[in-house]
């Protein structure tokens, strides 16, 4: 099965996500973030405003510690911003965690996000429970997933028992398995392997097709995965269209 049967669902009250809105889908508005204490404080982000549209696609790129992967994380809402406004089609992460969440697919740099003793089938099974899929549609998802991916035969597989591409195959069934309005991926050359940029370039294709947005990640000077509708740049905590 293609990765285009990996579609974005409707939205609350059966309104379809990819309906045409005034609102972007993405709305950044003055973000703030420092780390460290006293005198070591600094600013990370420094009033970032990033509106992206449904159906289009961001490239980000910068330095290594310019404030990438802090970005991604306040998108998700993993981290909160000292400063400003991060909403998913309106919504904020604080006004209901599950509900944002599930609006979201997360691909983070490098081998993370599974668990060792859990099979292949039993993450997938967890994650479209937590991403509140309805329940009469979750085998039909991880099903089609497990085909997507070509994990199939590996469905009772442990995750430590699993390969690095075979790894990296789940990770990225379990970015889209809940069929996410929003790709955030976070130097996705790092995480995947020649065939598993492959999925993720028909998945962020596909995404893109039925009205989702994708906003990508990577070190200054890396070759794209896609062409991108934009391109921006982050340094000194400030992001620029280029």
């Amino acid at each position: 099965m293609h990765p285009s049967a990996i579609d974005i669902e409707s939205g609350p009250g059966g309104r379809p996500t990819g309906a045409s809105s005034d609102v972007p889908l993405v709305e950044l508005t003055g973000l703030w973030r420092s780390w460290g204490r006293g005198n070591a404080r600094r600013d990370v982000l420094r009033g970032i405003d990033l509106h992206i549209a449904r159906g289009t696609s961001t490239s980000l790129t910068g330095r290594n510690g310019v404030g990438k992967t802090t970005l991604l994380r306040i998108i998700t809402g993993i981290l909160a911003p000292d400063r400003g406004v991060v909403a998913v089609e309106g919504l904020r992460p604080t006004d209901n965690w599950r509900e944002y969440h599930r609006r979201i697919g997360f691909l983070s740099a490098g081998d993370r996000g599974l668990y060792a003793r859990v099979t292949v089938r039993g993450h997938l099974d967890y994650w479209t429970s937590l991403a509140m899929v309805p329940r009469p549609e979750r085998r039909q998802r991880v099903d089609e997933a497990l085909e997507t991916f070509d994990l199939a035969e590996l469905a009772k597989r442990r995750a430590e028992r699993l390969s690095q591409g075979q790894r990296q195959r789940l990770r990225l069934a379990l970015t889209v398995v809940h069929r996410p309005r929003v790709l955030l991926l976070d130097e996705p050359r790092n995480s995947l392997d020649a065939d598993g940029q492959a999925l993720l370039a028909a998945a962020v294709s596909d995404t893109l097709r039925r009205g989702g947005a994708v906003l990508c990640c990577s070190p200054a000077g890396e070759n794209q995965l896609e062409d991108w509708d934009r391109q921006a740049v982050i340094d000194d905590g400030m992001l620029t269209f280029v």
